[in-house]
């Protein structure tokens, strides 16, 4: 099979071209930055945005691996973020439509859910989150990712173009499993303090910690063109608020991420499954990456949530990737987490 990736160089899209070589696909990369080169793989220099080139490119390809997009809100200012994110994907889907491609994997984000860079809090219905929960988009990126898993149903409905967009969270390097996570130790010792306090005083830690970081938002520290300066920012708050508004980031990012091989393994899997229509699935790690029981990080980080989906057990991940299981048989191999 010949795969068109578009994105490839970032840590998603190298981890993707190694495995799909290594698995005897032909393999064609493109993307904006001149002199790249993949080993065992073609690259072209190609804007997703410039649909002649993207064509051309398209040509001879089966399938589609679309990951080019401005990554976070901090890349440019919202129209633009727009325009690359969406027009792009719309692009992709448009050149695999004239070229018959029934075929593309795409990248969306679990920030497709508007948790994390919105500038005002979503509503969390329920635990564990999936795919049935409504989306509440107040950021430019999220809602770009809300648009682009449209896009795809569009070309389900239009072209018969079967495709799903898979919500990442933060995908890592393999290679931070030789270091020390500095969150996990910052998180247990953050919950070994306030499993010591009643619970009216653990309620009212967190209705403050969650007032100030929904203030903190509202800044929209995220949209800032320096990709520092959330950290930066909160480098300068006295000791208290700080780990307050840690602790929130890691509420509003489900203490999730996922090994950048997984990541392969999961759009691998999105190109030769056997399904129809268009999907976006949740595809993160199994496990919380704190080691913390899921039941008591949902206690102490969501005490406003009364509903759930199922029991937590365990260090289960608090993003349900149950419909990814069933539909194209993803299952993670490399836990940052602890069973």
């Amino acid at each position: 099979m010949q795969v068109l990736i578009t994105g490839g160089s970032g840590s998603v899209g190298r981890a993707v071209v190694e495995r799909l070589v290594k698995k005897g696909y032909a393999v064609r990369v493109i993307g904006r930055t001149p002199d790249v080169s993949f080993e065992g793989a073609e690259y072209r220099v190609c804007d997703v945005n410039d649909y002649p080139a993207l064509r051309e490119a398209v040509r001879g390809c089966q399938a589609i691996v679309h990951l080019a997009a401005i990554p976070n809100p901090s890349g440019g200012p919202p129209q633009e973020l727009f325009r690359v994110n969406c027009g792009g994907t719309f692009n992709v889907f448009q050149a695999a439509a004239e070229e018959g491609i029934q075929r593309v994997v795409q990248a969306s984000s679990i920030n497709a859910a508007g948790q994390f860079y919105g500038v005002k809090p979503a509503p969390l219905h329920y635990l564990p989150l999936d795919e049935e929960h409504p989306v509440f988009s107040t950021d430019a990126y999220s809602f770009s990712k809300n648009i682009i898993e449209e896009i795809g149903q569009y070309f389900w409905r239009r072209e018969g173009i079967s495709n799903l967009a898979l919500r990442l969270p933060w995908v890592a390097p393999a290679s931070l499993h030789d270091n020390p996570n500095p969150r996990r130790s910052l998180i247990t010792d953050l919950v070994e303090q306030l499993l010591k306090r009643p619970p009216e005083e653990r309620r009212a830690w967190f209705d403050q910690a969650w007032e100030k970081y929904n203030a903190f938002r509202a800044t929209r520290p995220y949209e800032k063109n320096n990709p520092a300066f959330v950290r930066d920012a909160m480098s300068t708050l006295p000791e208290e608020e700080r780990l307050m508004l840690l602790s929130m980031t890691n509420r509003v990012n489900f203490f999730t991420m996922l090994d950048e091989r997984d990541s392969a393994q999961a759009i691998e899997k999105g190109l030769t499954a056997q399904f129809e229509g268009s999907h976006a699935l949740f595809v993160n790690d199994k496990y919380n990456w704190s080691g913390i029981p899921s039941k008591t990080l949902a206690e102490l980080f969501y005490p406003d949530v009364q509903t759930f989906k199922k029991e937590l057990t365990g260090t289960e991940s608090l993003v349900s990737i149950d419909r990814a299981r069933q539909l194209i048989g993803f299952e993670p191999e490399f836990s940052f987490g602890i069973p």
